[in-house]
């Protein structure tokens, strides 16, 4: 079997070099494997824990150079495994809700497992305070940066997005991580209804990826494979320091540049479309449901 072309499931313009050149395909070039062989999405997902797992305990080895590369390399088989879960999932048509769920879990997984070995490492109160909020700091970037990749991606096909109003939570914590992960999609909703007003959807989105993919390539800085590398990099010098302080303090400055600009592009582009569609040609969109 040939190693199978990209699937289209992302737009190449604003993928992490590594992922274009090493991570995606070492992705595409076991696939073949993991479908002749009925490996499912979820058992690569767990086996992607399994290797981020390992390299959570080979980093923990501060300061020894043979061991932080060891997590290094370890650390690239779970990029693998993390995005050929994906691709075996729409190349045998098994994609579903407990995948994605499980996928995310073993994402998330991964870093809080390395976040803990390296704390522990460190062993100390200051340590511990710290790698907790670059954890939490983390988490949010993450959030905000995967809905703006997403809205990149369904814009870039045309389709707009038409917001129902979100299921109260019950936790108040909840109610405030949801109102700042929701804050773009409410900035954004402006373009978005525009969008959904254009008589030539496709071709509107079309211009608006020709204006976003430089903000969306800053925020690219945001994807796991950066952390990774600088995870390697506080290994090496045997101070966890490094990267915490690297995700608190250049990853939300990049986050938040990469948000304006973002917003700054939409706005622009908002007083050149066309704001009203004639009856025959109805706009394209999605309904945001309820929780999701």
């Amino acid at each position: 079997m040939t190693v199978p072309p990209p699937d289209g499931s992302r737009d190449r313009r604003i993928e992490d070099p590594s992922n274009l050149w090493l991570i995606h395909p070492l992705g595409r070039l076991l696939l073949p494997v993991a479908v002749a062989r009925g490996i499912s999405a979820n058992a690569v997902s767990i086996a992607g824990l399994t290797l981020g797992t390992a390299a959570a305990l080979a980093y923990a080895r501060l300061g020894d150079w043979r061991f932080a590369l060891i997590g290094l390399m370890l650390s690239i088989g779970w990029l693998v495994a993390d995005g050929l879960d994906g691709m075996v999932a729409r190349a045998t048509g098994t994609a579903s809700p407990l995948g994605r769920m499980l996928d995310g879990l073993c994402d998330h997984g991964v870093f809080l497992l390395i976040y803990v070995a390296l704390a522990t490492v460190w062993g100390t109160p200051a340590g511990w305070a710290l790698a907790f909020a670059a954890g939490g700091v983390h988490a949010v970037q993450s959030s905000l940066f995967e809905g703006e990749r997403t809205r990149f991606h369904r814009r870039v096909k045309g389709v707009a997005l038409v917001a129902a109003p979100p299921a109260p939570a019950a936790s108040s914590l909840v109610r405030l991580y949801d109102r700042v992960a929701g804050m773009p999609d409410r900035l954004a909703m402006a373009f978005e209804q525009k969008l959904a007003a254009s008589p030539d959807p496709v071709a509107t989105g079309a211009r608006y990826a020709r204006a976003a993919v430089a903000p969306m390539r800053l925020l690219s800085l945001e994807t796991a494979n950066v952390r990774i590398f600088m995870v390697f990099v506080a290994c090496l010098a045997g101070d966890p320091r490094l990267f915490w302080w690297f995700e608190i303090v250049p990853l939300t400055a990049i986050l938040l540049i990469g948000l304006a600009w973002h917003r700054r592009v939409e706005r622009t582009l908002l007083s050149s479309v066309i704001s009203s569609a004639p009856a025959e040609a109805p706009a394209r969109y999605l309904v945001k449901e309820q929780g999701q």
